[in-house]
């Protein structure tokens, strides 16, 4: 799938060019920003009524993006990044950089809906499984009843004619929604955000994966414990391990390598400048150095 417009990818390449807060991880531009600051963002991007998407990044999100030129280009694009994933903070401090905190969708979705409901922004759930969606909208909307769901649609996007994309994309325009969330799977979401946000009017958008699945009460989170120690994943695993089982393996090596690489980068950075400070100092020696070498 062709990612963004020629024209979209030059004004990403200037956008990014500019970005001076990111902290590279795994090869990633993430935002430093902790939970209640992410909040803040998407409180800015919406009041400035100008369509845009951010990206919800956790180590599998990483490894693709390794690997795919199309997912480079949708990051350069993202008004921003943050780490959806306790992996990418531990890799981040073993790389001498900072990220406050681990900035979960899973988290964001509840949180974001309640500030909705208090600012009045109106809110477009999409994706998903059928009948997902619509649950999440009723569970939502009963612990936010100020809450105001502007649309639920459950479309499968890669069966979707073109002419239905554009159809789909006049109903969230029309349904003048401030934020969407989409849940339509990984890197899938994030490439058909990147492709279309700009026709959506005035919506900030983000993938958010299981994070309507949450919302529905169709799976269970970890305890909280285990969300805060980085642990949620074995949660994971071990309701799903079919299916998570080699992705969290191939996740694994990848974090290993990338770490390891960047530690060793770092380490001979460091030695690098340590010598070339030894060199200058013993090149421009003070005076009393020279007159004690020469006594």
């Amino acid at each position: 799938m062709d990612c963004l417009p020629p024209e979209a990818a030059q004004e990403a390449s200037r956008r990014s060019a500019g970005a001076e807060s990111v902290v590279k991880v795994l090869g990633l531009p993430l935002a430093p920003l902790s939970f209640l600051e992410t909040l803040d963002e998407v409180e800015r991007l919406i009041n400035q009524a100008e369509p845009a998407f951010f990206i919800t990044a956790n180590t599998h999100y990483a490894m693709l993006s390794a690997s795919e030129p199309a997912l480079q280009a949708v990051n350069a694009e993202a008004a921003f990044l943050v780490a959806d994933g306790m992996p990418l903070v531990w890799a981040a401090r073993l790389l001498g950089r900072r990220l406050p905190e681990r900035v979960a969708g899973a988290d964001l979705v509840p949180a974001l809906c309640a500030r909705a409901a208090d600012r009045g922004f109106r809110v477009f759930l999409l994706g998903a499984a059928p009948g997902v969606a619509l649950e999440a909208a009723d569970r939502l909307q009963a612990r936010d009843p100020a809450l105001n769901i502007v649309g639920v649609e459950f479309p499968r996007i890669d069966e979707l004619a073109a002419e239905q994309h554009e159809e789909l994309a006049e109903r969230i325009r029309e349904s003048q929604a401030d934020l969407l969330f989409a849940a339509l799977g990984q890197p899938k979401g994030e490439l058909w955000l990147a492709r279309h946000y700009r026709e959506f009017g005035r919506a900030v958008c983000v993938q958010v994966g299981a994070s309507l699945d949450f919302a529905a009460g169709n799976v269970c989170r970890a305890p909280r414990w285990m969300q805060k120690t980085g642990l949620e994943w074995g949660h994971r695993l071990y309701r799903d391990p079919r299916r998570l089982l080699t992705r969290y393996a191939r996740n694994a090596a990848f974090l290993a390598a990338t770490t390891l690489r960047g530690g060793i980068r770092r380490a001979l950075a460091v030695v690098g400048e340590s010598s070339r400070a030894w060199r200058l100092s013993s090149e421009n020696g003070s005076p009393e150095g020279t007159e004690g070498r020469m006594s």
